[in-house]
């Protein structure tokens, strides 16, 4: 077993093993890769739409959750697959719990989006 690091040595390896984990989900993740295409269409539309710094960081945010929790369904999925192939009620209740997650991260970013929008062009 390989002994635990600490300090710089372990911020090193931990920025690694995440950078690992964005490039097999941008791989292998055909939701996050379209996840991260529409945040790369709004994070710059973020700086014309939001009027404050908390509204831009309300939309940026907002785009990062999405992206977070994509991530964490990702991860539950690859886990719940590992474990076997055969169809089991609690395998398919954590994947649809995780989708459900994504979905309200979507939800969420969606009127946060839509909100700031309107209120900068017809509020």
């Amino acid at each position: 077993m390989k002994p635990r690091q600490s300090g710089f040595r372990h911020l090193i390896d931990s920025t690694h093993y995440s950078l690992k984990g964005l490039r097999a989900a941008f791989r292998n993740e055909t939701a996050f890769r379209q996840e991260v295409g529409i945040c790369v269409i709004l994070l710059p539309l973020a700086w014309w739409i939001g009027d404050s710094p908390v509204e831009w960081l309300l939309l940026v945010g907002s785009c990062a959750l999405v992206l977070m929790v994509e991530l964490l369904n990702s991860a539950v999925e690859n886990v719940v697959d590992r474990i076997g192939p055969e169809h089991h009620e609690l395998s398919g209740r954590a994947k649809d719990i995780g989708s459900a997650a994504v979905m309200i991260s979507l939800i969420m970013a969606g009127l946060t989006w839509g909100l700031l929008a309107w209120q900068k062009f017809f509020g």
